[in-house]
């Protein structure tokens, strides 16, 4: 059973087609799991075993009596699933102290996808306020640590799921994504996370939800150990639920179709000049390590500068802002009115029901509104950047590009370091595709990783290439300290 703790999500629904398992197996061993784990990462906010074990007998009895071809892909699979969606019988706080009673009383659209493909979930994970960290921490679940380091961050804000399916709790997670929430908890907890091209999948049921054209900046997508569940898991995934009007109806083209051959690998040249915190040598050495493994296979690499690159940050907060009609400030008010500066004095004696990071973010929304021009101005640049990427990219091209500027930082770090987001969160504003990739181990058994993006609608593509990645270099690394 403890093989099951390392397998795909497809390779555990063909053991369970074929009789080798039972689901009922495949989930009291997830379980168990999560409960040796749980007290040292606290990723899993609350669980739902007794239901889940109902859900796999259910399974096991259906099987029996049914014909393994008609049976969905992930039939009897356990799962996890981000707190913010909306979980029938299971909390959907986002971590706000304010919404600590609310429990869904439905299935959000991308869950009850999920389930109708025959997954089972686990329980709900630990995300931060309001998802708008890339720390998850919050006062009403605490904070969740690496796998790898429990002195480290998980990330955020999907820090919960990236956290336990590193920790080997769960073969896939729901996970969503407005700056890299889906990409950096995949990252640090060195797993697979795909941010798919804005308004591919619904957000139906996720709290917070963009309102007005930020929408397509906030995905969702699917966090796993073994990049074959990527693709399935998106095409279950994908596609209008009448509700989420940012959400259109495309074609996903067939990811093992990728030739390798024909891709153009495109190094954007200058990092070290473009952002806040250099990115380290390793990091750096795994995107070279990449292009060389795609290289061997017939790609040509090609480095480019833009150097609009380097205005990354105010771009995503100049094009949140304007794409937004409702605040952050709204949202973590619940329609009161909100006096931050009350908040952050409460808070340096315990008092406020806020976190550090997301009164920040209120402040920098606030500031926002005082600078309308550099606002448009930086707004325009995205627009402009949107074209140069997408004209670069091209119909066969991809970018590498580094994860993070270094692997997982200690707690408490981010609050000191706080913008390095924007070496994901860039990709969200423009819209592109994107896969994190995990590449080994630093000396510290830390995971490296890599970003694999490609134009819009091309999501196959990378993750085309995130496959071809994990056979090259591994995929994920199960954390020694916590299989044991």
């Amino acid at each position: 059973m403890e093989k099951l703790l390392t397998c795909s999500g497809l390779q555990i629904a063909r053991m369970i087609r074929e009789k080798k398992i039972s689901s009922r197996e495949a989930v009291d061993t997830h379980i168990a799991r999560i409960e040796k784990v749980n007290p040292v990462i606290n990723a899993v906010a609350a669980g739902r075993f007794d239901e889940a074990r109902k859900e796999a007998d259910a399974a096991d009895k259906m099987l029996r009596s049914r014909s393994k071809s008609g049976l969905p892909v992930y039939h009897g699979v356990p799962c996890t699933i981000k707190e913010a969606f909306s979980l029938r019988g299971m909390p959907n706080t986002s971590g706000l102290v304010s919404r600590k009673n609310v429990i869904g009383d439905t299935d959000a659209a991308c869950v009850a996808r999920l389930r109708k493909a025959g997954a089972i979930p686990l329980g709900v994970t630990n995300v931060p306020e309001l998802c708008m960290w890339v720390e998850t921490y919050n006062n009403i679940y605490g904070r969740t640590n690496n796998p790898y380091d429990p002195k480290r961050i998980a990330g955020g804000s999907s820090g919960g799921e990236g956290a336990i399916i590193g920790a080997g709790g769960s073969p896939f997670g729901l996970g969503s994504d407005i700056a890299g929430s889906i990409r950096l908890p995949s990252f640090f907890n060195g797993v697979f996370g795909h941010k798919p091209t804005g308004g591919l999948v619904p957000g139906t049921g996720h709290f917070p939800m963009p309102a007005g054209p930020a929408q397509r900046y906030g995905t969702f997508g699917p966090l796993v150990r073994r990049a074959e569940d990527l693709m399935p898991l998106l095409k279950i995934l994908a596609g209008p639920d009448g509700v989420d009007m940012s959400c259109e109806k495309r074609q996903l083209h067939d990811h093992t179709k990728i030739r390798i051959r024909d891709l153009d690998v495109i190094l954007l040249d200058g990092l070290e000049n473009f952002y806040i915190s250099p990115v380290s040598g390793e990091m750096l050495k795994a995107r070279e390590d990449c292009a060389r493994e795609l290289e061997k296979e017939g790609a040509r690499i090609r480095t480019l500068r833009i150097d609009l690159l380097k205005h990354a940050f105010p771009i995503w907060v100049s094009m949140v802002h304007e794409g937004s009609t409702q605040t952050f400030r709204e949202m973590m008010s619940d329609g009161k009115k909100l006096n931050i500066a009350w908040e952050m004095l409460k808070g340096l004696f315990g008092a406020s029901d806020f976190t550090m990071p997301i009164k920040n973010v209120v402040l920098l929304e606030d500031f926002g509104k005082y600078t309308p021009e550099a606002i448009k101005k930086f707004a325009s640049m995205g627009t402009r950047l949107r074209a140069k990427l997408a004209d670069a990219l091209g119909d066969k091209g991809i970018i590498l590009f580094p994860s993070f500027p270094y692997a997982a930082p200690r707690h408490y770090d981010t609050l000191i370091r706080a913008f390095n987001f924007y070496f994901t969160g860039i990709f969200n504003v423009m819209e592109l595709p994107a896969t994190q990739v995990p590449v080994g181990l630093n000396p510290k058994g830390l995971p490296l990783g890599v970003q694999v993006i490609s134009n819009h609608w091309n999501d196959h593509v990378t993750i085309g290439v995130a496959c071809m990645l994990e056979k090259a270099f591994g995929g994920w690394v199960p954390p020694a300290r916590l299989m044991d």
